[in-house]
């Protein structure tokens, strides 16, 4: 017999789980010096044969996270037939699952590729996010999820972080009197824009803590009541206009406001 150390990694998605674990076991004898063969993929009885094949002509271990029934009584039971010690590293805990909070396992393999594509789209919507952000590229309004026009301090940012980190690719446009909407507003469906509004004064507070916030007068334009209903008056045209929802943020969350604005996309691109 082969008198090397070898643990046969098998797993019926990546085996990356099953890998960490061995290396984190490994590391407590003699350093970790043991030979690791990682067999992912494996779907049918024949993977199970070779690996075992393989494995009661070594001096090894077969450690494994197979979720899939069929092939986890397949693997139990032919490893004891042929005195190769298999050690199951997933199903216990999961036993835990079910014993302790009730819930059924969906024994379903590569499940946790999926919840690493699901990182890197929300990794690529906050950058999206950011790259978009406040009418910096109007190229973003074609190609966002979500477009969300207003006057400044009506929460356009921290709701485009917000919906980026569920997924959402979400551009976002300043309402200005003195600045021109970038056309690409007037050529998405109307479904895809969210206009925000908000009532004067809570917008006229807001204003003026932020000037004091920054060392400012509180009766620098930025804040002036005047010109503060100039604005709104202006991006309600503008929200017209486009024909898109117009959602006001007065008082309300960005949590809030963020389901709000997923409610009412629904309930457009449904209609």
């Amino acid at each position: 017999m082969d008198e090397r150390e070898i643990v046969y990694v098998v797993s019926d998605s990546v085996g990356e789980t099953a890998e960490l674990v061995v290396k984190a076991a490994a590391t407590q004898f003699n350093g970790g010096h043991v030979e690791l063969k990682r067999n992912p993929y494996v779907e049918d009885f024949e993977d199970i044969e070779d690996i075992l094949e393989k494995a009661g002509k070594t001096n090894s271990i077969i450690a494994y996270t197979i979720v899939i029934p069929t092939l986890k009584e397949y693997m139990d039971r032919r490893a004891a037939e042929e005195g190769v010690l298999a050690v199951d590293l997933l199903n216990p805990l999961m036993d835990a699952f079910v014993q302790k909070f009730h819930k059924v396992p969906k024994h379903q393999p590569k499940l946790m590729r999926l919840l690493d594509d699901e990182y890197f789209r929300k990794i690529e919507a906050i950058e999206f996010a950011v790259k978009y952000d406040d009418g910096r590229d109007p190229r973003g309004i074609l190609i966002a999820d979500i477009v969300l026009v207003g006057v400044s301090r009506t929460s356009k940012t921290p709701l485009s972080m917000y919906l980026a980190h569920k997924g959402y690719k979400v551009a976002n446009v300043p309402l200005v009197p003195e600045v021109a909407p970038p056309d690409e507003l007037y050529t998405i469906p109307r479904s895809k824009c969210v206009g925000l509004i908000i009532s004067p004064d809570h917008l006229n507070a807001i204003r003026t803590e932020r000037l004091r916030n920054l060392g400012l007068k509180s009766k620098a334009n930025y804040a002036n009541y005047e010109r503060i209903l100039e604005e709104l008056e202006y991006a309600e045209k503008i929200m017209k206009r486009i024909g898109c929802p117009v959602i006001n943020v007065s008082n309300k969350a960005i949590e809030e406001t963020a389901d709000y604005i997923l409610d009412v996309l629904k309930r457009e691109r449904s209609s």
